[in-house]
């Protein structure tokens, strides 16, 4: 390789270790992925993790984004195994997620009920024709559980944040 192809490669390689890819939610529902830098105190992508997770400040008023875990709980859903997503809390009494379930990505909202700002019901639906729903109750704005059937028959446990 060329010195100068090397140079640019590796200071391409040293900016996007102080990135991040972040999810944002359109008003489509849509999610789009946008790299961001690192925030103060958080390590660079690949530099070793901190063992306890980082802690959102109480006062944050911006949307909160955080991992969605569904754990089969019928013999339908053990075929499948443990489902993956992403859940923005918009802290608003609303909320986004996206979930890949086999071929097919899920997205949809969630929304609070009753006014009670812990109990709250979430759909979702894909391309292929697919959808799921979902009853949870939320600990705190970043951690919570529930279940979900999906169209299939197949139920999980829902678990989210960490």
């Amino acid at each position: 390789m060329h010195a100068k192809t090397l140079a640019v490669l590796a200071l391409s390689a040293s900016l996007l270790t102080a990135c991040y890819v972040v999810p944002v939610t359109g008003r489509d529902g849509s999610v789009q992925y946008i790299p961001v830098a690192a925030p103060p105190g958080v390590p660079p992508l690949g530099a070793p993790q901190p063992v306890a997770p980082v802690v959102v400040p109480s006062t944050a008023t911006g949307p909160i984004a955080l991992s969605a875990r569904l754990y089969p709980d019928n013999d339908r859903a053990a075929a499948t195994g443990v489902v993956a997503g992403t859940v923005t809390n918009m802290l608003n009494g609303k909320g986004r997620f996206q979930i890949q379930y086999g071929s097919e990505v899920l997205t949809g909202e969630a929304t609070v009920v009753d006014g009670d700002a812990h109990r709250g019901v979430a759909s979702a639906t894909g391309s292929s024709g697919g959808f799921m729903q979902c009853d949870y109750q939320l600990a705190n704005p970043r951690q919570g559980a529930g279940s979900c059937l999906f169209s299939n028959g197949a139920r999980y446990r829902l678990h989210i944040g960490g």
